[in-house]
């Protein structure tokens, strides 16, 4: 079997930068285990497959198609990048007519809709729950998100985004010394600092899942829709501009919706496309 492959770096306009996920566009459907097989040769953070629904449906003309999200390692239940690429793919590349896309996924309808200056995801929003610090670290708040069983941990208002950039996290323990299942993900978040010489954000982050073989995702749209859900709360703001600080780095425009959900918009740079044989 043959079908077409794309890379795209999704949450930003330049290659090389953002968050790299590759994209199948699959005519048929895929041997079960075949899926996992392409996503570790691939060894991206995500490999995302779009499914046709129906016989009769079409890449360029229809609206609603299936996606599925896989790490090197495993099938995970939501993924804003590779969601984001997926549609990127499918309005810029095949050039899908529709204005709006819909996904059927794990974690429900997703939509993606095209704007001039990028697409706007429409995600699920996540509340976070209080926890307990331990230890002396200068942590300023600690939630848990049970729907995503990811971790939030807020550092001192006194760190910048230049301590969060340079701070060296070990991930390669986190699953043994976390292994009951509880935590999936690991996210770190400072405030945002004031309008200065360079760009103000209203909050940046990291986002680590050793648990899923990806030890730190460069940009992450699941777990914006945890920080969106907080950062929210703290700030008291709807709209939100927010960077993901990893090396390769990343920028997501959040909008809070009346509905509970949230729309993070970003951009995506296809930087490879080509045939992949299975």
């Amino acid at each position: 079997m043959k079908f077409p492959i794309f890379i795209a770096d999704a949450f930003t306009a330049k290659a090389f930068r953002g968050n790299p996920a590759a994209v199948c566009l699959l005519e048929n459907k895929l041997d079960e285990d075949m899926h996992q097989k392409i996503a570790k040769e691939m060894n991206l953070s995500e490999t995302a497959f779009i499914q046709k629904l129906h016989p009769t449906d079409n890449f360029t003309q229809s609206s609603c198609f299936g996606l599925r999200w896989f790490t090197p390692v495993s099938e995970v239940p939501l993924c804003g990048h590779a969601t984001l690429a997926s549609a990127a793919v499918l309005f810029h590349k095949i050039k899908n007519m529709n204005s709006t896309l819909t996904f059927v996924t794990l974690s429900g309808e997703l939509k993606a809709r095209r704007e001039e200056d990028g697409i706007v995801l429409d995600l699920p929003l996540y509340p976070v729950h209080p926890q307990t610090a331990i230890g002396d670290t200068l942590v300023q708040d600690i939630r848990y998100s049970p729907d995503t069983r990811k971790l939030l941990v807020r550092l001192s208002d006194t760190y910048n985004r230049s301590f969060l950039e340079s701070l060296k996290v070990n991930t390669q323990n986190l699953p043994q010394v976390e292994n009951t299942g509880k935590v999936k993900g690991l996210i770190l978040t400072i405030k945002g600092e004031p309008d200065g010489q360079t760009q103000a954000f209203d909050f940046y982050s990291r986002y680590f899942t050793p648990w899923f073989g990806v030890a730190e995702d460069p940009v992450t749209g699941s777990a914006h829709t945890v920080l969106s859900s907080y950062w929210s709360q703290q700030l008291g703001k709807k709209t939100m501009h927010a960077f993901q600080c990893s090396s390769r780095g990343g920028e997501l425009k959040i909008s809070l919706r009346p509905d509970g959900r949230v729309d993070i918009k970003g951009r995506a740079a296809l930087v490879l496309e080509g045939t992949l044989t299975a």
